[in-house]
């Protein structure tokens, strides 16, 4: 994990940071092309040329920043979309893997 990053989210409760390492990995696993991980505007996001995912942690949930979420909208139904098009999920709320690897695909690759 980036330097940058991983002292960024250390700072979050536990449960939060487990999230987040999920989430994580689930963007790594999605897609077989390098990515970058760096801080922008000082939150954590994940590169692929151009196309990036954000992960915003708050103190009970992380929000995602990604493109495609409004594409999967009907299928994260569960789930809150905010105005800004960011999926939330919450730390008591099991993540909807196969729908968020289709997000991080079309968000990074397509």
């Amino acid at each position: 994990m980036n330097e940058e990053i991983k002292i960024y989210i250390e700072k979050y409760p536990t449960e939060i940071i487990d999230l987040f390492q999920e989430l994580r990995k689930l963007i790594y696993n999605s897609v077989s092309v390098d990515i970058e991980e760096k801080m922008w505007a000082k939150l954590p996001t994940y590169y692929v040329c151009e196309s990036f995912v954000r992960l915003i942690p708050f103190k009970d949930h992380i929000n995602v920043e990604a493109k495609a979420i409004i594409n999967y909208k009907d299928e994260l139904s569960g789930f809150k979309i905010t105005p800004k098009g960011m999926l939330q999920v919450f730390v008591n709320q099991e993540l909807p893997f196969e729908i968020l690897k289709k997000v991080f695909i079309d968000a990074l690759i397509k």
